[in-house]
């Protein structure tokens, strides 16, 4: 995962995770996706033709929103929770 250096990627997980050993709970994935997806924007930004990591970015979005709509079906208050601490528009 060359996109996000180990040290920022055990910050969020450790920022998101639900207990000491979690490391794949929705809310760690959707963090670390929401950091993926902000790398690729500023990207995007100055390589404006750069289609493939577009195409890319795209996925990711789609993967985040299966899984918000996973967490917000089945945990309401846990996906409040999360997307107010990750800023995002919902």
């Amino acid at each position: 995962m060359s996109y996000i250096v180990d040290a920022r990627k055990q910050d969020v997980i450790e920022n998101y995770r639900n207990h000491d050993k979690d490391s794949g709970s929705p809310e760690v994935q959707v963090a670390l996706l929401t950091e993926r997806i902000r790398h690729l924007t500023e990207h995007l930004k100055t390589h404006k033709k750069d289609f493939a990591s577009r195409r890319g970015l795209l996925i990711l979005v789609g993967r985040r929103t299966r899984l918000l709509g996973y967490l917000k079906k089945n945990e309401p208050t846990r996906y409040q929770e999360l997307i107010k601490r990750l800023g995002l528009r919902r």
